[in-house]
C-alpha cells in the first residue's frame, strides 16, 4: 500500500511545528528548505548588534530530524509547485505529494524604494545580521583614522526605519553596544557623537501594542540617547545619507530597514489568487480554496479573523504550523479538523537592560517584569538545549560585565585588503 508523502517547505517557525506534528504519524514526511537550519529569527538583531555569535540561534534540521520517525530532509531551493501534477519543483528536481505545508516566510517590503532598497541592510538571514555586524564595526574602524569631523559623525550615525518590535530592539541593543562596550574600545573617538536614530512613519512606536506601553517604549529609547523620528518616512539613500519625505538629509553610512514584510517569492510563482503583500488567502482551514490538499501557514498566509488579517509574526506561525500538522492526520482518519483559529497571547519588545514592555492575557507590562518574561519567553523557545545555554550565559555575562563578546569583523571590505 501506498505511504501517503506529506512534503512541508520551509522550515521557520511553522514548518518545525508542522512536522513535529506528523513526526511518527506513518507518513512519509519530507522537509524542504535552502538552508540546513532552522534560524530563532526574533533574535537576530543580537547577532547584528554583538551580543551572541550566530550558531547560537540556528539550529541544524537534520539533528531535529533525526529525533522524528518516517520524516526526511532535503537541502534544495523551490521554485515553483505544480498543483495540478501534486508536484514540487525545486533545483535538484521534481517531488511528489500527497499533502502539501507551505510556510516559506517572509522577505523584507521595500516598498518600491529602490535606492534603500540597494543600500539598507537588512534583518531576515543569518548571513545578514553577521555582514550588518561587520559594517557597524568597520565603521567605528573607519572612524578612527577619518581626519574630517562630519564623515567620522556620519561613520557613527546608524539609522533604523521602523518602529515595530524590530526596529525598537536593534536601537536598544545598538545604543547600549556603543555606550557600554565601544565607549571603552575606542577611547580616541568622541563617542558621545555616535547617533543612533530609529525613523518610524507613524505617530507611534509598537503599534500593535497599547498606547502607553509605545509611549512608554519612546520615553525609554529617548533617555536612553536614541534620537525618534516619528511621522517620519526615508524616501532616498545612498551609502553616506539617508533622505527623508520633507528633504531632511541625515548623513549616516549605515541604514538598517525594518519597515515592513511581504510574502516570500515563492509565492508570487503559485497558480493561486495573491492578496496584500503578496500573501496568499487561505480557506478557514488553511487551505487553497482549489486543493484542499495544499496548506499554506506562516507569513504567506492570508487569513481574516475577528475582521483582522492576522498579523506575519512568529506565534501566528507556531500555530498554524501545528494546526496544520494535526489536520492531515484527522483527514487521514476520515475526520473533518475544526476551523483554525489563532490565540492570541500577547507580544513584547524588549528596550534594553532591564527594560521592555509586553502584553499578554489583558495584563499590561512595562519595565523590569516584561523584561524577564521576554527573556525566559526567547530562551524557552529556542530550538536545542546548547543553544539555550549559551544565549543565556551570554545574556549573564553582558548583564554583569557590560561586555559584548562577538565583536568581530569576518569579513574585510574589498578596501581594506592589503
Amino acid at each position: 500500500m501506498h505511504t501517503k508523502r506529506v512534503v512541508v517547505i520551509g522550515m521557520g517557525f511553522g514548518g518545525v511545528r508542522a512536522a513535529r506534528a506528523l513526526a511518527g504519524s506513518g507518513l512519509d514526511v519530507l522537509l524542504i528548505d535552502r538552508n540546513n537550519y532552522h534560524l530563532f529569527q526574533p533574535l537576530l538583531y543580537q547577532v547584528a548588534s554583538a551580543g551572541l555569535e550566530q550558531e547560537s540561534i540556528a539550529y541544524s534540521i537534520r539533528a531535529m530530524a533525526r529525533q522524528w520517525p518516517n520524516v526526511r530532509f532535503h537541502l534544495t531551493e523551490v521554485t515553483g509547485v505544480d498543483f495540478d501534477a501534486r508536484e514540487v519543483q525545486t533545483t535538484s528536481g521534481p517531488v511528489g505529494y500527497d499533502y502539501l505545508i507551505i510556510g516559506a516566510g517572509s522577505a523584507t517590503n521595500f516598498f518600491g524604494l529602490t535606492t534603500v532598497q540597494q543600500y539598507a541592510y537588512d534583518l531576515k538571514e543569518l548571513e545578514d545580521a553577521e555582514v550588518l555586524r561587520n559594517q557597524i564595526l568597520n565603521c567605528f574602524e573607519q572612524a578612527v583614522t577619518e581626519p574630517d569631523p562630519a564623515r567620522k559623525r556620519a561613520l557613527m550615525t546608524f539609522v533604523i526605519v521602523g518602529g515595530g518590535p524590530t526596529g525598537v530592539e536593534f536601537a536598544g541593543a545598538l545604543i547600549e553596544l556603543v555606550t557600554y562596550v565601544l565607549a571603552k574600545d575606542y577611547p580616541e573617538l568622541g563617542i558621545h557623537t555616535a547617533r543612533v536614530v530609529l525613523v518610524e512613519a507613524t505617530d507611534r512606536l509598537l503599534a500593535a501594542m497599547p498606547q502607553e506601553l509605545g509611549m512608554y517604549t519612546l520615553q525609554k529609547l529617548r533617555s536612553m540617547c536614541v534620537e525618534v523620528l516619528l511621522n517620519a518616512q526615508v524616501v532616498d539613500a545612498d551609502n553616506t545619507r539617508v533622505v527623508l519625505h520633507d528633504g531632511a538629509v541625515i548623513p549616516a553610512h549605515t541604514l538598517i530597514w525594518s519597515a515592513g514584510v511581504k510574502a516570500a517569492p515563492l509565492a508570487a510563482t503559485l497558480q493561486t489568487a495573491h492578496a496584500g503583500g503578496g500573501r496568499i488567502p487561505v480557506q478557514p482551514d488553511l487551505t487553497l480554496a482549489d486543493h484542499p490538499e495544499v496548506y499554506v501557514v506562516g507569513d504567506m498566509a492570508w487569513l481574516e479573523q475577528e475582521g483582522k488579517i492576522l498579523p506575519m509574526v512568529a506565534p501566528v506561525a507556531m500555530q498554524m504550523g501545528a494546526y496544520a500538522g494535526a489536520a492531515v492526520l484527522a483527514r487521514e482518519q476520515g475526520e473533518t479538523p475544526e476551523p483554525f483559529c489563532y490565540h492570541d497571547k500577547g507580544s513584547m519588545a524588549t528596550i534594553g537592560r532591564n527594560t521592555a514592555v509586553a502584553t499578554a492575557f489583558g495584563l499590561n507590562l512595562k519595565g523590569y517584569p516584561a523584561w524577564l518574561a521576554w527573556l525566559l519567553l526567547h530562551v524557552y523557545y529556542l530550538i536545542g538545549f546548547r543553544n539555550r545555554i549559551v544565549v543565556l550565559l551570554n545574556w549573564v555575562w553582558y548583564y554583569w560585565f557590560h561586555e559584548r563578546q562577538v565583536r568581530l569583523i569576518t569579513r574585510r571590505k574589498a578596501s581594506d585588503s592589503l
